[in-house]
């Protein structure tokens, strides 16, 4: 079974990333991964269980979420119901023990990946209230008077978008990295991972409308690779030609199929009017 990260496939992963993913793992603490959304911090975890050969479980973040739900929940109204039923069940509080992510996770028989998806998502609170399981791998169940001991330390990956600030006390247990934007020469290895048979100009020539776009002043929400990667695979699918895609001055015509790039009307509105003014300056 392989123990260090190299990138997959169909993973594009920099020296830095794959050296950040190798040390987290050595010195057994979290990886706290950061960076503009798109740029593939979920589908790093993932990546690393495919790589290594791992069982990957994911426990997605909300702002309802609350940190003892990772651990386990008592289903209380389950017990009242059965209880009304006269279901001989009730007599073992187990029965209503649900586990979570985390217990799932020092349950696995393999050491797995454990992805926490999104965690500035929930209150400033949640994770402190996981330092303890985090440090010593292990929790009490109150109700059932069962300590739960982590059978493989997990490799956990902890992402976030920068909602909010994480406490010192968590961020001090765990091994940070930032996924930088990737350039132009990243983003062709990333693109030719997806669609091998895409044409070198075609590439060249949406790669360039790409990092244009990125580079306008005042967008609300910049395109990020996960967008890039839907616009080439429509403008494939609809056959789009690359003329379609160079002008002679910049910013002259709005991309084709541009709705894959530009996710609100503020940002499309604002393209137009810098098209508008640029063809006004160009007469």
């Amino acid at each position: 079974m392989k123990t260090r990260f190299a990138g997959t496939d169909t993973y594009i992963a920099t020296e830095d990333l794959m050296m950040a993913v190798n040390a987290a793992v050595n010195l057994a603490r979290p990886l706290l991964v950061k960076g503009e959304p798109g740029t593939g911090k979920t589908q790093l975890a993932e990546e690393i269980a495919k790589a290594l050969d791992r069982p990957l479980i994911y426990w997605h973040i909300k702002s309802t979420s609350k940190a003892q739900q990772g651990l386990y929940e008592y289903d209380a109204v389950a017990r009242l119901r059965d209880s009304q039923l006269g279901d001989a069940r009730v007599h073992d509080i187990a029965n209503y023990i649900v586990k979570g992510k985390l217990w799932d996770a020092f349950d696995s028989e393999l050491q797995p990946v454990l992805l926490i998806d999104e965690i500035d998502k929930a209150d400033i609170e949640f994770p402190n209230d996981l330092l303890l399981e985090l440090d010593r791998m292990e929790f009490f169940v109150y109700e059932t008077q069962q300590r739960v001991l982590a059978k493989h330390r997990p490799i956990i990956v902890i992402t976030s978008n920068n909602e909010k600030e994480l406490p010192d006390a968590f961020l001090r247990r765990c091994f940070f990295h930032y996924i930088r934007f990737p350039d132009k020469a990243t983003m062709e290895r990333i693109v030719d991972v997806h669609f091998p048979g895409l044409k070198k100009r075609l590439l060249r020539d949406a790669l360039e409308v790409f990092f244009d776009l990125r580079e306008v002043p005042g967008l609300k929400k910049k395109p990020s690779t996960s967008e890039l990667l839907d616009w080439i695979k429509l403008l494939m699918a609809e056959d789009i030609p690359r003329e379609a895609l160079r002008s002679d001055a910049p910013r002259t015509a709005i991309p084709p199929l541009h709705g894959a790039l530009l996710k609100n009307e503020q940002d499309v509105h604002l393209f137009e009017r810098l098209i508008f003014m640029n063809r006004r300056d160009a007469r």
